[in-house]
């Protein structure tokens, strides 16, 4: 067996070791609070540890799939949607998320819990993996889209696999979804236009879709495939 040079072990277990602290302080800065977010009004809706906030959609326990692995919400298939248990009106909602090979997911926001799924009262922020994903040939259901109504421009998700950063900005009935730094779109609630919109899709059937001035923020879980969340922040908006 050959053995290598003491120099060269020693700078091998150097290099492990730097390894093993940028993973531990890169871990550390996940799920965590600055002073300025503190001063800002920010708080955390996932503590890194625990799904402590949420619950399952019409249930008082987080679906089985849901699990919190190394500081990450994640599920890795089909299952229920999870919802805050507390609800929000006004609010600036951050987050970073990546999605696996060909998935789909969303999150909703002022939402309720009085129908057989969110998504019949809560618009939807769209997630998804944009090149392998059958949504990801329309815009309007693309990643960042407001889903069905308002489409996000191409070009700025990331590859599946990949964490993206995500804003969602709710105040009154104007509305904004940002994405990697960049505005994706915005519109108002109730407006002509939105009206428009709604009455051409499928939200026309539900009567209080996107209507609701208060309600539960949501992620859909009822599609196949790896989702992941981690430094889930709002702030609530005068």
């Amino acid at each position: 067996m050959t053995t290598l040079p003491i120099s060269l072990r020693l700078l091998s277990a150097a290099a492990l070791l730097v390894a093993g602290v940028a993973r531990l302080t890169a871990q550390a800065s996940v799920n965590t609070l600055s002073v300025a977010d503190r001063q800002a009004g920010w708080r955390l809706l996932f503590d890194g540890k625990s799904t402590a906030g949420w619950r399952g959609y019409q249930s008082d326990t987080v679906p089985g799939a849901w699990h919190v692995v190394d500081g990450v919400l994640t599920k890795a298939v089909d299952t229920g949607d999870i919802m805050t248990t507390e609800q929000f009106q006004d609010f600036e909602l951050r987050f970073d998320w990546k999605i696996g090979a060909a998935g789909n997911s969303g999150v909703f926001y002022r939402g309720t819990n009085e129908y057989d799924h969110i998504y019949w009262t809560g618009p939807e922020y769209q997630l998804l993996d944009d090149a392998a994903a059958p949504d990801g040939r329309n815009r309007l259901t693309a990643a960042g889209s407001a889903y069905g109504l308002y489409p996000a421009p191409a070009g700025i998700v990331k590859p599946a696999g990949e964490w993206n950063s995500s804003r969602i900005v709710v105040k009154g009935t104007h509305v904004e979804h940002w994405m990697n730094g960049q505005k994706l779109l915005e519109y108002e609630l109730l407006s002509p236009d939105w009206l428009a919109k709604v009455a051409a899709s499928k939200f026309k059937v539900w009567p209080k879709y996107g209507r609701v001035p208060k309600g539960y923020i949501g992620i859909q879980g009822d599609h196949d495939g790896v989702l992941s969340l981690r430094n889930i922040l709002i702030r609530e908006l005068p």
